[in-house]
């Protein structure tokens, strides 16, 4: 409705009365508040910081964090869902509570963004114009309206604005010999408006965030509900066809398997160093390497590396790399045998779980690697984790088919050394081995209907991608009141907006001014 049109019904008694509120306008605006909105969504962060702290349970090394717990910490984490905040119901209900919020900010909001794509303000008033916070007027002499119009959209355009020119006729007083108004006399005159815009698709680019920070929740609440996180522990010949999960049910901890519809046996492990001669510790790790066989009664044999940078994925089911359990072992060796009865010493490669024959028949099997050896009550065993005693324990089958048992030891024993006797009619010695961790751990994450795929990488990096169009675009409009206000001499009133980097739109505004009159403006 027009200012006249209001102005009129006013004067005749005729103003609307204002609209009853219904009961669910105020619950509804509350939800819809973007304040509120903010609320929840900083709520739904620290909740998730919790997570971060508190290790979850179903991950590696939450065992050895729960027995460190006091009995009061046990129970009130657990009666609080802490241990799996994200399964809780009342994150779950704050997530779908703040979809419901950013569904009706949309929806409230979206109508009047739409208007400045569908429907831009081509023309504005003097008044209006001097009202923004970037305005200027310029007299002009010489020249016609138009060609005052081509000059200002020619330099809008040079600045990266799109001009449209829009022309209206409206009615003023004459004038008198003296500069009175002739009230008696009314003129129709033709003024000419130049509009400028650049980034308009801006005013949407909160409803594409929106879009994917919708599309991030439903995806995270749809794997959390139908699927699951475990990790796994996996040794060079192990084999499992079944994953256990941790379920806190206020202060005791209960384990239940989860069946899976394959076997998986690891059948090699390998750890890339930095630096060969050091440690097998984390910050001496350029990748670690799982292989793994998976055996499907309905698709048959699968051979997969999984690696820390290449996890795979298997009918929704995801292998990441995610640890090691550093105690030091070996991935192959190299063996020297000495006969016994003299000779040219025989060297053997040995890797780990594999086997080996000698010329004369002799049968070499793996059976233990210890990193710092030691016999404890007479059984062989490690004193630590590091290669401080290097020695690997041999299963040795003769040519007439007794078997012994042999330890060939990194270091050069004695001769008077009962553990360092011929076994087999060879002297046995370890004089080099890969280093490798004792077994690996997988993260095996389990998600159907590629729900997490969905939010990360569609949910995930569409929101930064929006946030990027939404923070470095802004929506500039500029306008050029062209007025006549005597024989060839003309008044142009500049106005201009911009929802955000004021300083550069303040910059195009200055350029834009100086280029129509040649010379610096002032400008408010």
């Amino acid at each position: 409705m027009s200012v006249a049109e209001e102005t009129i019904k006013e004067q005749a008694g005729e103003v609307s009365q204002p609209k009853a509120a219904s009961p669910l306008d105020r619950p509804l605006n509350f939800l819809s508040s973007v304040r509120f909105g903010v609320v929840l969504l900083c709520v739904l962060v620290l909740l998730s910081l919790v997570g971060m702290l508190i290790i979850q349970q179903n991950v590696n090394g939450f065992d050895a964090y729960y027995a460190s717990l006091t009995p009061a910490e046990k129970l009130v984490y657990g009666t609080l869902g802490l241990f799996d905040v994200y399964h809780s119901w009342y994150f779950n209900f704050l997530l779908l509570i703040l979809s419901l919020n950013i569904v009706l900010a949309s929806i409230d909001h979206f109508p009047a963004a739409k208007s400045y794509i569908s429907k831009p303000k081509l023309s504005a008033t003097r008044r209006w114009l001097l009202s923004q916070k970037h305005n200027a007027t310029l007299q002009i002499q010489g020249g016609t309206k138009q060609e005052i119009a081509e000059k200002i959209s020619r330099f809008y355009k040079e600045n990266g604005f799109g001009a449209k020119t829009v022309e209206s006729k409206y009615l003023s007083y004459g004038f008198d010999e003296q500069g009175n108004k002739n009230y008696s006399e009314i003129i129709s005159k033709t003024q000419i408006c130049v509009f400028g815009e650049s980034g308009k698709w801006n005013r949407l680019g909160a409803y594409v965030v929106h879009v994917f920070l919708l599309t991030l929740f439903l995806g995270h609440f749809v794997a959390l509900q139908t699927g699951f996180d475990a990790d796994v522990r996996m040794m060079p010949g192990q084999e499992t066809s079944e994953i256990q999960l941790i379920e806190i049910n206020l202060d005791r901890q209960e384990r239940f398997a989860v069946a899976l519809p394959f076997k998986i046996t690891c059948t090699d492990i390998e750890q890339k160093l930095i630096d060969p001669k050091g440690s097998i510790e984390i910050n001496n790790t350029l990748d670690w390497r799982t292989q793994i066989r998976i055996d499907d009664p309905e698709y048959g044999a699968t051979v997969a590396d999984v690696s820390l940078n290449k996890p795979f994925e298997y009918r929704g089911y995801r292998f990441f790399q995610a640890s090691a359990i550093t105690v030091g072992s070996a991935r192959t060796m190299t063996l020297e045998l000495t006969p016994q009865n003299g000779g040219q010493p025989v060297n053997v490669n040995l890797a780990r779980n594999g086997a080996a024959d000698l010329p004369d028949g002799t049968r070499i099997e793996y059976e233990a690697f210890f990193p710092d050896f030691v016999l404890n009550q007479g059984k062989p065993d490690t004193r630590s984790a590091d290669y401080k005693n290097p020695a690997v324990v041999l299963n040795i089958t003769t040519p007439a088919g007794e078997r012994k048992t042999a330890y060939a030891f990194g270091a050069k024993l004695p001769d008077n050394v009962p553990i360092g006797a011929p076994i087999a009619g060879y002297k046995w010695r370890l004089t080099g081995f890969e280093k490798s961790p004792l077994a690996h751990v997988l993260s095996i994450k389990y998600d159907p209907f590629n729900a997490a795929f969905v939010a990360w990488y569609i949910g995930g990096f569409g929101l930064i991608g929006a946030l990027c169009f939404v923070f470095f675009i802004s929506h500039k409009r500029i306008w050029a009141l062209i007025e006549e206000k005597g024989a060839n001499e003309y008044e142009v009133v500049f106005g201009g907006n911009t929802n955000r980097s004021e300083q550069a739109f303040e910059d195009k505004f200055k350029k834009i001014i100086q280029g129509v009159t040649n010379r610096p403006s002032e400008s408010s």
